[in-house]
C-alpha cells in the first residue's frame, strides 16, 4: 500500500490529556501500520477547535509537504475547525476526514462536501454526506474479580460538564448503601467544572486524575460496575474496556452508548440503560439485588467473547483510504 498523511492535535499522546479521540487515532494509526500502510504523522500545534490564525498557517504550512495526490487522513477536530485551508488544499489532495465528534463548527460542511470520503466512529453520527462506520476496537482483558457486595464503582472520563460526574455525584448522594466510586479522568479539561464538583462529593467519591496504562487497568480490575451519567457520547468506548473485563455498565441512555453496550449473544444487555433521573435507582437496585448482580455479569462475560479488536477498525479505515 502507498502512504497516508495523518494530520493529529499536537496533544495525541498527551499522558495529561487521555481521550477516547486520542486512544482511537493512535490504535488507528498502530493498526495502518500493521495493515502496510506508511503512516506519516504531522501533529498540528493549536487550540482545535478554536484555532488561532497562527495554528491555521501552521497546518496550511505542513500541507505544503504533501505531495499532489497525496492521501491525507484529517483528524476531525482539526478538519471540522480549518475549512479555510482544507477546501483549498482538497483540490490537490485526496483528503479523508475523521469524525469522532460533530462540531457545528463554521465550515465544518464544506470541509465534509470537499474531502474524498468521510470516516465516523459511530453509526450515531448524522452528517449531510455519506459516511463510513468505524467504531472503536478493544484490547481483550482478564476477567475482573467481583466483589461479593458489588460496592466498587468506576466511572471514567475527563472531568467536564459533558461527562455528567456533577449528576453523577447528584446521583450517588442519595444512596444509602455503602459503596466507593472512583472518578478516573483529566482534572484540567474544565477547572472550574472540577471545583464545583468538589463540593458535592462526599467521601464515598474520590477523585484519581488522568490514569493511562498499567494504572488505568488496575483500575478496571478493582471496580464491580462501570458507572456513567454522560450528556453525550457519539460511542463510548469506556462502556467496552469494562465489557472486555466482564464489568457490566450502568449509563443513561444517550448518544452512541446503547451501542457500544450492545448486547450478549442471548439478547440480554450486559448493563443498566436509564434515564438520568433512574440513577439513583438503578445504583440501590445493584447494590442491593444480588441476582441482579450475577444476572448482568453472565451477560458482561458474554457479551465479552462478541467484542471486535482494533484490527477491525483499521481495516475498514484502511478499505476507506484505499478507495480515496
Amino acid at each position: 500500500m502507498s502512504a497516508v498523511y495523518a494530520v493529529l492535535p499536537n496533544d495525541i499522546d498527551d499522558p495529561a490529556s487521555p481521550s477516547g479521540g486520542n486512544r482511537y487515532d493512535r490504535r488507528l494509526l498502530t493498526g495502518l501500520a500493521a495493515l502496510g500502510w506508511s503512516v506519516r504523522e504531522i501533529a498540528v500545534p493549536g487550540a482545535w477547535p478554536t484555532p488561532s490564525d497562527e495554528d491555521l498557517g501552521g497546518l496550511a504550512t505542513a500541507l505544503v509537504s504533501v505531495p499532489d495526490g497525496g492521501v491525507v487522513l484529517v483528524d476531525g477536530l482539526v478538519g471540522s475547525a480549518a475549512a479555510g485551508v482544507l477546501v483549498p488544499a482538497a483540490a490537490r489532495l485526496r483528503v479523508v476526514l475523521l469524525v469522532h465528534l460533530p462540531l457545528d463548527t463554521p465550515g465544518e460542511a464544506a470541509v465534509l462536501a470537499a474531502a474524498r470520503a468521510v470516516v465516523t466512529t459511530s453509526p450515531c453520527t448524522r452528517l449531510p454526506v455519506p459516511v463510513q462506520v468505524a467504531t472503536p476496537g478493544v484490547d481483550r482483558a482478564a476477567l475482573a474479580t467481583p466483589s461479593p457486595a458489588g460496592d466498587r464503582l468506576l466511572c471514567v472520563g475527563a472531568v467536564a460538564a459533558h461527562k455528567g460526574q456533577d449528576r453523577l455525584a447528584d446521583a450517588l448522594a442519595a444512596v444509602p448503601e455503602p459503596f466507593t466510586c472512583t472518578y478516573v479522568g483529566s482534572l484540567t479539561r474544565e477547572p472550574d467544572f472540577v471545583a464545583a464538583l468538589r463540593t458535592r462529593l462526599d467521601d464515598r467519591i474520590g477523585l484519581a486524575g488522568a490514569l493511562t496504562g498499567p494504572e488505568l487497568a488496575a483500575a478496571y480490575a478493582g471496580a464491580d460496575l462501570l458507572v456513567s451519567a454522560s450528556r453525550g457520547e457519539t460511542y463510548g468506548m469506556v462502556a467496552t474496556e469494562a465489557l472486555a473485563r466482564g464489568i457490566p455498565v450502568l449509563a443513561v441512555r444517550v448518544g452512541g452508548l446503547p451501542v457500544a453496550l450492545g448486547h450478549a449473544p442471548d439478547g440480554s444487555v450486559p448493563g443498566l440503560l436509564v434515564e438520568p433521573d433512574e440513577l439513583t435507582g438503578a445504583v440501590r437496585r445493584w447494590l442491593t439485588d444480588a441476582s441482579l448482580r450475577d444476572r448482568l455479569r453472565r451477560s458482561a462475560r458474554d457479551r465479552r467473547e462478541t467484542l471486535t479488536g482494533w484490527d477491525v477498525t483499521a481495516r475498514i479505515v484502511s478499505g476507506v483510504l484505499a478507495a480515496a
